[in-house]
């Protein structure tokens, strides 16, 4: 028998630590991973296995006799018999159960596995304790079954590197992670358990089960954990960890084993695992209490200050949502000067990239006007762009000797400014926040600082948007108009031939007048003739003009009937080209709909042209209006357009209105885009019926406010 006495305290603690681990994963994998999965089944039973193997050589060093020891440690070679067939039964079937095992398959390794462990317990494998380097002496069949072992373990590597190869994201990491951990697990534990023993060096043998713990936790996290880290993160992580264990713990564990024995005058083996746990839990639990104290702490002594820096963290996540820049400037400046408590406030923007920076808001400052402007070379715009922070005039004054900082000071007196924040975008100085003393006359704490310092960079942000939001509204406007354009040029061309036609008949009429003066029924049906005509003229013409001059948007009530008359008047002579014939069909005691008239123009010209376009010679066109409500309760006016044309197959129908999408040889694809769009800003909606060879409808919903009065 060995003498261990003076080397059992590191085996057991390792020992004791994988026992636990192996056991609880076990543990933890069958019960809250999809028990009834065979892969799932199959881990759990490697992991007791594991925890068995590390239990045995445990109760090797606990055991009294050379009798008891010899029994745990041939059980530790039973148990760890067990690993090899059931990690290649794992192998086959992870992950998910993608490989369905064959019978041969199962009763080779099942076979195998049973033959190994039974011979466990005889003298074939480990024939007797041991002495000296040997902790035992090894039987005849232990060449075989380091075989066996060897074989097993990478026949499943394998298969799971097959499995890998075919597998694609989470079920691809998830296998990677297994063969990490089996790899790093077999390399060690054959190192030690079937090369050392070969070379008669056989101490060492309980690092074996200890190794199992990588396996285990490599592939018990790839089981439980639904968005796994990259193998890259995880060495990362785990080097940081395996550093802070050999900075932390070791020293401690060595501590407490040298306190104990110039204090015990020996190591008490339970009172060591105590403590070691007892330092695991206690770092475990600071990481995790620590933000929560944290937050209680400044609740309970320091609640004014967490309000604030609360309703800022939440103003500074909702603050990229609002598009408007004057509405973002103002909710800015009220937010901070309200919940900080700060006396005055001052926001500068970029208004020229070669000019500089005007003034968009200001709170209490008298020194300022709505004109004030800060060119940027001036002092305090050149000082914020060069450093990208924040600037604490207090600070600053230390280092006034600087000229450049003299100029800073009192460009910041001027703004009466305690503290100034850059807005920054791009690498680019975008704007400016600046802060007077606050009401209690308290500093900017470091946490002041950077609360505002997120506040800046989530402002920066929020100023782009209104930017782009800005220049979207300017294209979208720049699109309608081109589109207006586009419609007056298919109008304008047939509107010239539908003026000179009642022109000459009126010139006809003028040149017969003087010789017919006196005859009263031609005078009186030519005065008729004649001002139906110029009547018309003038009627097509206002309504042309009326809709090619661009004007800014403005809701007001409107009467859709009339709406749709200037239209149809308009889109006349198109339609008598083709001789399609327009019919109207209008609802009596319409509500009427707060809109733009000129957009809504532009909606229902867009669609009568497609129309007339679509629609056969001598076809026909049907408009109509109704009222309304939804099984919600809301009220619409309907305008409906109905032509005989040839409809709009069944796999375009949701594509009509969106950009650039068109069907027709020539067209732009934006003139339905467009109509949807105005439609929308109305809060309304249009709704597209079609089939082929039949025609196609459109009906446009405008809602009704409660209370508007009718027609």
């Amino acid at each position: 028998m060995a003498n261990w006495e003076g080397e059992v305290v590191l085996p057991k603690l390792f020992l004791s630590f994988a026992f636990l681990v192996d056991l609880c994963l076990g543990i933890l994998v069958y019960f809250k991973a999809a028990p009834r999965r065979q892969d799932n089944l199959v881990f759990s039973i490697l992991a007791w296995a594991s925890a068995g193997w590390a239990l045995s050589f445990l109760m090797v060093y606990f055991g009294d006799d050379n009798a008891s020891k010899l029994f745990w440690g041939r059980m530790g070679f039973a148990t760890s018999g067990i690993l090899p067939g059931g990690f290649l039964i794992f192998a086959l079937l992870f992950p998910k159960e993608k490989r369905r095992i064959k019978i041969a398959e199962f009763i080779l390794a099942a076979f195998l596995t049973v033959l190994f462990v039974s011979l466990s317990f005889t003298d074939r494998i480990v024939f007797s304790l041991g002495s000296g380097p040997k902790m035992f002496v090894y039987g005849p069949i232990y060449p075989v079954f380091s075989i066996y072992v060897t074989g097993f373990i990478l026949l499943g590597l394998v298969f799971l590197m097959k499995t890998f190869r075919k597998s694609v994201g989470v079920e691809r990491l998830q296998v990677k992670y297994c063969i990490l951990g089996m790899f790093s697990t077999s390399v060690l534990g054959l190192i030690n358990n079937l090369f050392l023993p070969m070379a008669g060096i056989s101490r060492f043998n309980w690092l074996g089960p200890s190794f199992t713990v990588i396996m285990v936790g490599f592939t018990t996290y790839s089981i439980l954990k639904h968005r796994l880290m990259d193998i890259s993160f995880v060495f990362k992580k785990g080097t940081t960890y395996f550093l802070l264990v050999g900075l932390v713990f070791v020293p401690s564990i060595l501590l407490i084993l040298l306190g104990q024995i110039l204090f015990m005058g020996a190591i008490d083996l339970p009172f060591s695992i105590f403590m070691f746990s007892l330092l695991l839990l206690a770092a475990v639990f600071f990481y995790r209490l620590k933000p929560g104290t944290e937050k209680a702490v400044e609740q309970l002594l320091f609640r004014r200050s967490y309000d604030y820096r609360e309703t800022l963290l939440k103003f500074s996540k909702t603050m990229v949502s609002i598009l408007d820049s004057d509405s973002l400037s103002e909710k800015v400046l009220d937010t901070i000067t309200r919940t900080m408590g700060v006396e005055k406030a001052s926001l500068f923007l970029l208004v020229d990239e070669t000019e500089g920076y005007g003034l968009r808001e200001s709170r209490n400052v008298n020194s300022l006007s709505r004109d004030s402007f800060l060119k940027k070379e001036e002092p305090l715009p050149h000082y914020l762009r060069g450093s990208g922070e924040i600037i604490v005039r207090e600070e600053v004054t230390k280092g006034s000797n600087s000229p450049e900082l003299k100029g800073v000071i009192e460009q910041m007196c001027l703004l009466e400014a305690e503290v100034s924040i850059p807005l920054v975008s791009k690498g680019q100085l975008i704007g400016m926040i600046n802060l007077s003393h606050k009401f209690n006359r308290e500093i900017y704490s470091h946490e002041d600082l950077e609360l505002l310092s997120a506040l800046a960079n989530q402002m920066a942000i929020a100023v782009e948007n209104s930017k782009l939001y800005e220049d979207l509204k300017s294209s979208k406007s720049y699109i309608r108009r081109a589109d207006r354009l586009a419609s007056l040029g298919t109008l304008t061309a047939g509107l010239a031939h539908e003026i000179r036609n009642p022109l000459v008949a009126i010139k006809t009429f003028t040149q017969l007048l003087p010789e017919r003066l006196e005859d009263e029924e031609f005078r009186n049906h030519f005065l008729n003739i004649a001002s139906g005509e110029v009547d018309r003229i003038s009627s097509l013409i206002d309504e042309l003009l009326e809709f090619a001059r661009p004007s800014d948007p403005r809701l007001e009530f409107e009467n859709v009937n009339g709406v749709l008359d200037g239209m149809v008047l308009l889109v006349s002579t198109e339609s008598k080209k083709k001789n399609v014939k327009v019919t109207r069909s209008y609802g009596d005691d319409l509500p009427l709909v707060k809109v733009d008239r000129e957009q809504i123009k532009q909606v229902f010209l867009n669609i009568l042209l497609n129309a007339i376009e679509a629609t056969p010679e001598n076809g026909r066109i049907s408009i109509g209006t109704r009222s309304f409500v939804k099984p919600g309760g809301e009220s619409y006016v309907q305008v409906e357009f109905t032509d005989s044309g040839k409809g709009i197959p069944k796999e375009c129908l949701e594509e009509i209105f969106n950009p650039f999408f068109t069907t027709k040889a020539k067209g732009s694809g934006l003139g339905l885009s467009i109509s949807h769009q105005i439609v929308q800003d109305h809060n309304g909606y249009i709704v597209v019926e079609s089939q082929l060879n039949k025609g196609t409808s459109f009906f446009v919903n405008l809602p009704v406010k409660p209370g508007h009065q009718r027609n």
